[in-house]
């Protein structure tokens, strides 16, 4: 038994018989958004990154052209788009450790669920957006987010998401500031986000 089990295990044994002694508030929401998918583009700018809408046709030129000439790219399983020349994480049933993933230039990924009013992109880890390390260990991450993925707040993202797996919540690149607010990005992931929004045909 691990130790998150037996964790799990006594916290199931403490409440065995409890009863909710109130009822779970409802969540705020917010007015309805005429335009949910621009309102997530403007969202995700307004945290420096680049927004890049495209047609489905395109997506794969799109993020060509957001990979810098000569850049080594890794890319998940199931990713909905050929990055020709990408290696894939887990091929040959091998995943790439840390060291080996600060290598790479970049990365490519899908994502689950973006959210309009915070401009939030998930990640659940599901097929085409792989494991946490390879969305947070290169420096440049491209992520692809078609527009019916897109949902008005975060209680609409909720119910779509993965609770056994492990979530990746972005928003924008990577930064933090010190005591005197000089921002410093990169520091926890990568330092250059690319959204790359499918409208829909």
């Amino acid at each position: 038994m691990s130790a998150r089990d037996d964790i799990l295990g006594r916290v199931r044994k403490a409440l065995d018989g409890v009863e909710a002694g109130y009822a779970v508030p409802v969540a705020p929401r917010i007015a309805p958004l005429a335009d949910v998918v621009g309102h997530f583009a403007e969202r995700v700018a307004d945290y420096r990154a680049v927004v890049v809408r495209c047609a489905p046709d395109e997506v794969a030129v799109r993020v060509a052209a957001a990979l810098p000439d000569g850049a080594r790219v890794v890319v998940p399983a199931g990713l909905s788009v050929e990055v020709p020349g990408a290696d894939e994480d887990g091929a040959d049933g091998r995943v790439l450790t840390a060291y080996e993933l600060d290598a790479y230039d970049a990365v490519v990924t899908d994502a689950r669920v973006g959210v309009a009013e915070t401009g939030t992109i998930i990640l659940d880890h599901g097929p085409g957006q792989g494991r946490r390390a390879i969305s947070l260990v290169p420096d440049l991450h491209v992520c692809i987010v078609r527009a019916d993925q897109v949902v008005p707040d975060v209680p609409d993202a909720l119910p779509l998401l993965d609770p056994s797996r492990a979530h990746t919540w972005i928003s924008g690149p990577s930064a933090t500031s010190d005591i005197e607010l000089d921002r410093v990005e990169g520091v926890h992931g990568p330092r250059t986000l690319v959204l790359v929004l499918v409208e829909k045909e």
